[in-house]
């Protein structure tokens, strides 16, 4: 019985199981999100989450197959999208905190829900109703049938693992940019960008931040090329001319001279 069991394609009778009728078993799964806009479903995701999320995770902390079949069925309501929409953005969250083996485990409770979505779609029938025909399924040590769910599970972790390197990566460019954005000086320059540009001699006038090196340094440049350091300096806020104006030469050919900056001072290069 069990051979034939195996090899006989699923349908409508042949995962009629204790629990279910065949009147729930028929009626087809409601198709709600096909008439819903991405606001509305976003909506009723958040409101489902509200309802519901220590019943979901709950759920994605149990390990046991007969735990979590009979905890769906105690809740059928967590049978549908949302729980397994909720158990994506949970793993997801769980790698960004470095939680690996727990991000593992809830992926393995998200494919056995989507398992059975996949097969109420197949079936055209109501999910609720698939829940214990997939755990009986997925117990009965299919080698070919575990295989391809192992298969599922380790390419959804997968999935999960570059993902979330992803939003990493993408949280640390917003970041590195908006610091960016907070250090820009008057003239709109970034000071690291500029500093980082200077010749060694300026550069290490910032370091030191010793005004009369920088004017004796400035000094001995050619006028054009101190004028053009010097005006980036002042657009980056890395240099303040005094009474935090730029000097008046700045506005006359490009011109600086050392001795109207006495009292200004050098900003402190960012690490």
């Amino acid at each position: 019985i069990k051979t034939k069991e195996r090899v006989t394609p699923w349908n409508v009778d042949t995962i009629s199981n204790p629990g279910f009728t065949k009147t729930v078993i028929n009626k087809p799964a409601p198709r709600q999100n096909e008439k819903l806009s991405d606001e509305e479903r976003e909506k009723r995701m958040k409101a489902f989450i509200k309802e519901n999320e220590k019943l979901l995770k709950e759920y994605g902390m149990l390990r046991k197959y007969d735990d979590s079949k009979r905890f769906l069925q105690e809740h059928p309501q967590l049978v549908c999208e949302d729980t397994a929409n909720y158990l994506v953005m949970w793993c997801i969250n769980l790698e960004l905190e470095d939680k690996q083996m727990l991000s593992q485990h809830v992926a393995h409770q998200c494919i056995c829900m989507q398992y059975i979505l996949e097969l109420s779609k197949q079936l055209e029938v109501d999910p609720r109703s698939c829940v214990s025909s997939f755990f009986i399924k997925i117990q009965e040590a299919n080698p070919e049938y575990k295989a391809s769910f192992d298969d599922e599970l380790k390419a959804f972790q997968e999935r999960v693992s570059k993902r979330a390197k992803e939003k990493l990566e993408a949280a640390l460019k917003e970041q590195e940019e908006e610091e960016r954005q907070a250090r820009l000086g008057p003239g709109g320059l970034d000071p690291v960008e500029v500093f980082e540009s200077l010749p060694q001699c300026l550069k290490e006038c910032f370091e030191k931040q010793d005004i009369k090196m920088l004017q004796d340094t400035i000094a001995k440049m050619p006028q054009d090329e101190a004028a053009y350091h010097m005006a980036r300096c002042v657009d980056s806020g890395l240099w303040l001319p005094e009474g935090g104006k730029k000097a008046e030469n700045n506005e006359n050919n490009g011109e600086i001279d050392p001795a109207t900056a006495d009292s200004a001072t050098a900003a402190e290069k960012n690490e």
